[in-house]
């Protein structure tokens, strides 16, 4: 039984992604078959496919999450509906770009929702990252939240959830096109001018910075913070490493500097269902950007390669 998969054949630009058939994978022991019905797209994807992950190996079909239905399964009925992010997914195994994955059972989440399946297919990796990175930040009902990167998918699922919270919230885009696009409280542009402009709103600075930026926005994100105040890097939007980081002379005093990473909540079937839960009851939005057919993953790439979404961009088969 053969399949569609967009397989990425070397590292390279976008035309590296193939639309091939190739075999249906066969079902072993601690594993589900999984009918793919969509794939988040994300931005650790796409530098998988420039050649920036050294342990994945090509040809490898790419994608890091899918939602979809149980095809075969020793563990799960057939017919149920999933998730599954991360833990390898589309890195040491194949992943989402396909119409089928073979997928270890750990990593599956059963949901029951009445979503679209491309409206399910922008939540897991998404939300599930933007939920557990505020949780490592002290997020109260009239608090202050900075998001850097807000207009990334991962920023405005955090603006969603800090909003249901009754947090007052600001995000940054780094285009002024983009700042309709930002649904918190406050829209600045990340031209150069951030400090300035965050002063004009919070003279003493937010409680917390969520900072999608990485690399290079990093250290500059706590010294907007508030003295005690809290940065929780989730992102890298610039870039993993912070260059001779210098913690005494670099991170003001009492200053918290923090991380997440969405491998910490692989598998939580929990944690998704309460976001499906809150977004068919309007409590968020899944800020779906555009929705890709498979045959047009190579478009969605260079969508993606040129920054020219606000949101979430989801293939499905």
């Amino acid at each position: 039984m053969k399949m569609k998969a967009a397989v990425c054949v070397r590292a390279g630009g976008p035309e590296v992604l193939e639309l091939r058939e190739i075999p249906v994978p066969e079902v072993r022991q601690g594993w589900s078959l999984i009918r793919i019905r969509g794939a988040g797209l994300n931005r650790s994807e796409l530098r998988t496919r420039q050649g920036h992950s050294p342990t994945v190996t090509f040809p490898r079909v790419l994608g890091i999450e899918c939602v979809g239905t149980v095809a075969a399964s020793a563990t799960l009925p057939e017919g149920t509906t999933v998730a599954a992010v991360m833990g390898e997914l589309g890195r040491r195994f194949d992943g989402g770009y396909a119409e089928y994955a073979l997928i270890p059972d750990a990593l599956l989440m059963p949901v029951k929702t009445t979503l679209p399946w491309p409206v399910l297919a922008a939540l897991p990796e998404t939300f599930l990252t933007a939920q557990g990175a505020l949780d490592t930040l002290p997020l109260e009902p009239g608090g202050r939240l900075l998001i850097r990167g807000g207009t990334s998918s991962v920023g405005l699922a955090a603006a969603s959830i800090a909003t249901a919270l009754g947090v007052e919230t600001a995000a940054t885009t780094r285009h002024a096109t983009k700042t309709a696009a930002l649904t918190t409280d406050h829209a600045l542009v990340d031209d150069g001018s951030l400090p300035e402009a965050l002063r004009k709103i919070w003279p003493d600075g937010p409680d917390a910075t969520l900072d999608l930026g990485g690399a290079t926005t990093a250290l500059e994100s706590l010294r907007l913070v508030r003295p005690g105040g809290t940065v929780c890097v989730a992102g890298s939007l610039s870039g993993w490493v912070i260059k001779d980081l210098e913690p005494i002379a670099m991170i003001p005093s009492g200053t918290r500097l923090t991380a997440f990473h969405s491998k910490t909540v692989q598998g939580d079937a929990p944690a998704l269902q309460r976001i499906v839960d809150a977004v068919e009851a309007g409590r968020y939005d899944s800020h779906l950007d555009r929705v890709f057919a498979l045959e047009d993953i190579v478009a969605a790439h260079r969508v993606m390669e040129n920054d020219e979404s606000a949101g979430k961009l989801v293939a499905v088969p």
